[in-house]
């Protein structure tokens, strides 16, 4: 623990940089500017060097892989099918999320097109977001509220806003899938070129 502590100083910028100001010291010891005192001069220059050195930068963080974070997501994401399938839900608003479940087990089906989505954090974050958010809100809100709306009878039916929530999160699924087989198109129409240009 001790040597990898003062391994580690050796490698610092504290010591980087009063190693300098020392070796400065010495130059000015062997021009006779030192004088008899040379030693509390290295030293001072030395210790000046580490005072005045920038602080030493910490680690990164260190991030899982978006792979990673996507075979998390495919268990998250089959946790909210076992959820979804003991909610009993009207026939338009169950469509509209069999259609949104079925275009997410798409986008997280391992194959080219998680190859691509792991390039792309803000795709990752998008679908995370609805697997662990957007979606269990939305049903557990209109579970919630259609309980209420028979005590109050005459306001908007909640399934017209699960209707309207699922149909907006279906919009930016389908967003999210186009934006990948865009890259994965761009992907391929540059390898191409490329072998164009190497065969030339």
């Amino acid at each position: 623990m001790a040597t990898s502590k003062f391994l580690g100083y050796l490698e610092s910028r504290k010591n980087i940089a009063g190693a300098a100001c020392g070796l400065v010291g010495v130059v000015l010891t062997f021009t006779g500017v030192a004088g008899p005192y040379w030693p509390v001069v290295v030293a001072g220059l030395y210790g000046a060097g580490a005072l005045i050195a920038p602080p030493e930068r910490p680690p990164l963080p260190d991030f899982p892989h978006p792979s990673v974070q996507l075979d998390e997501l495919r268990v998250d994401f089959g946790r909210l099918r076992e959820y979804l399938a003991d909610v009993e839900l009207p026939p338009a608003a169950g469509g509209r999320l069999t259609e949104l479940t079925e275009l997410l087990s798409a986008l997280l089906d391992p194959g080219w097109v998680t190859e691509v989505l792991a390039q792309d954090p803000e795709g990752v974050h998008a679908l995370s977001r609805a697997v662990r958010q957007d979606i269990p809100e939305a049903v557990d809100t209109f579970v919630r509220t259609r309980w209420w709306t028979r005590l109050a009878p005459g306001q908007e039916p909640p399934e017209r806003h699960l209707e309207r929530q699922l149909g907006l999160l279906h919009e930016e699924a389908e967003r999210l899938a186009t934006a990948l087989r865009e890259t994965e198109a761009r992907r391929q129409e540059s390898h191409t070129r490329y072998l164009e240009d190497r065969s030339q």
